[in-house]
């Protein structure tokens, strides 16, 4: 079963959703997440993904009381993309277990400065988290606090001193793809807090949740959510049809 941008099967008898939804069912919603809302309720106080898709399907669907929506896996503040979101608790439960199996596959592009060392390879890091700051730096294996973040990355094309690259998400530590590749002298594109030195304010993060696949929590059915990034700069240096078949 697959989701793309084009559209998803519903519930029936739902009305339009103000979000764009790549694969809905009883048990599923999956969706673009729209950049730069939050995923949870956060100091900003700003309204939050979960909050906002609970009233959207409580006004779809009519439902009465309170509407469940279990959060399964996140994506930062700034980015965009294919996000899965369990409609039931034993639908999260088992998205969960996925996630800890490591059968929930998380693809991203993202744009970054520079070159990075290799057409491909696989970054390790042991990164520290300050939660006062809500930075994470890359400190030394065996720093007290410290997670292991690993990720595979593939370049897939160059362009005016840029690289886009596909990264596979092998551990989900908190801001793991913008600090890995900035210590290794390749920051995204945009990213105010993790290159600010090569980016200008205003600019938007180049990272995207491009693909999501998982085995459905209920039929087993493999399920796949996949969103291109919108045509905008940087995005635009690369075809649409080379950012797919990248990811696929």
């Amino acid at each position: 079963m697959t989701g793309t941008n084009n559209g998803a099967a519903g519930e029936s008898g739902s009305s339009p959703s103000r979000f764009e939804i790549l694969y809905e069912d009883n048990h599923l919603l999956g969706i673009v997440k729209p950049v730069n809302i939050p995923v949870q309720e956060d100091a900003t106080g700003d309204p939050d993904l979960l909050t906002l898709l609970k009233e959207d399907v409580k006004e779809r669907y009519a439902k009465p009381g309170n509407v469940f929506m279990g959060l399964v896996h996140r994506l930062d503040r700034p980015v965009g993309g294919a996000m899965i979101f369990a409609k039931t608790s034993k639908a999260a439960s088992r998205l969960s277990e996925s996630v800890r199996t490591h059968a929930f596959q998380k693809v991203y592009l993202t744009v970054v400065h520079g070159q990075l060392p290799g057409a491909e390879a696989r970054l390790e890091h042991t990164l520290l988290k300050d939660p006062k700051s809500n930075t994470v730096q890359a400190v030394r294996e065996g720093t007290p606090g410290g997670k292991q973040a690993i990720l595979d990355y593939t370049v897939i094309g160059t362009a005016e001193g840029y690289s886009l690259v596909r990264i596979d998400l092998l551990t989900g530590r908190s801001h793991q793809i913008r600090v890995q590749l900035s210590d290794v002298g390749c920051p995204l594109y945009g990213d105010q807090k993790y290159g600010a030195a090569v980016n200008r304010p205003g600019q938007q993060i180049a990272l995207w949740s491009a693909l999501t696949r998982f085995p459905h929590p209920v039929t087993k059915e493999e399920v796949e959510l996949l969103s291109l990034p919108p045509r905008s700069y940087p995005w635009n240096l690369w075809t649409p049809q080379m950012q797919k078949q990248a990811i696929l």
